[in-house]
């Protein structure tokens, strides 16, 4: 099992991919333990149930649903942040890496 899982979540689950192959890279070349997948709004709430995830990461095209996450999350103690547009736009999964990392100390 891997030391920290990451979620994130987008409108189709597919945008983010690329994003997470990038932040997967990062992961590994700083020899850090790591899940980290990207799922759609709509099967966010089977895996948050089936899955231990550590942090929460919304994509911007769905921080409208900022509000609805965080009353999914108020009982499981999972930080929640929105992806930063210019790192999302730049694919920089260096940043969000570090986004994430920073959400669970």
């Amino acid at each position: 099992m891997a030391e920290k899982t990451i979620m994130l979540v987008c409108s189709a689950g597919m945008s983010t991919s690329l994003l997470v192959t990038k932040m997967q890279a990062a992961s590994k070349a700083r020899g850090m333990d790591t899940d980290i997948f990207a799922v759609s709004a709509a099967e966010a709430d089977k895996y948050l149930a089936s899955k231990e995830v550590d942090v929460l990461l919304l994509g911007p095209q769905v921080r409208f649903m900022k509000g609805q996450f965080e009353k999914k999350l108020a009982d499981k103690n999972i930080p929640l942040d929105i992806i930063n547009m210019q790192d999302y736009g730049k694919m920089n999964g260096e940043n969000v890496l570090n986004r994430a990392i920073e959400l669970m100390n």
